[in-house]
């Protein structure tokens, strides 16, 4: 029988490197989205929009094997200004590719070991990018602020008797 603790723990380790990440983003001023999906279906596990409307996509690999049976990274650059792989600290580094930029980080924040290199969207590539980065956290946003709510007598409308 499998053992769910060591099923649960690569999801969990993926899930502390993307806080972590997404905290440091936030600190360099780029507030972003997790899981988007990219116009040529493939899905970002991080997009982020920095202050001056730029794109940065980050992949998130919480393991050697993790990396390695993922081939697709190169099809997100055609929809970033820079791509980025975030690892945990034991990640060996080396095997990250020089065209990507590196981010260590665990649950609670994350470095940039190394810049990853720009390379800037055309106009139109870049406002399809964000208008759809802008609608899924709206989205998102609007799907959080109804969770849980329920009618009740300090409604605007009463509900039907």
């Amino acid at each position: 029988m499998a053992d769910p603790i060591k099923e649960q723990a690569p999801v969990r380790r993926a899930a502390e490197i993307c806080r972590g990440t997404l905290r440091l983003m936030a600190e360099l001023g780029y507030f972003g989205v997790t899981e988007m999906t990219l116009a040529n279906n493939r899905r970002a596990d991080i997009a982020a929009v920095g202050p001056a409307g730029d794109i940065w996509m980050i992949e998130v690999k919480s393991s050697i094997q993790d990396f390695r049976c993922d081939s697709k990274w190169p099809e997100y650059m055609d929809y970033c200004d820079r791509l980025s792989f975030a690892v945990a600290a034991d990640f060996p580094q080396e095997l990250i590719p020089p065209q990507t930029g590196l981010i260590v980080a665990d649950a609670f924040y994350g470095a940039v070991i190394r810049e990853a290199p720009e390379t800037r969207l055309v106009p139109a590539r870049r406002k399809a990018v964000t208008l759809r980065l802008a609608r899924l956290a709206a989205s998102r946003l609007s799907g959080l602020s109804d969770t849980g709510w329920t009618p009740g007598e300090d409604t605007l409308t009463s509900p039907l008797p």
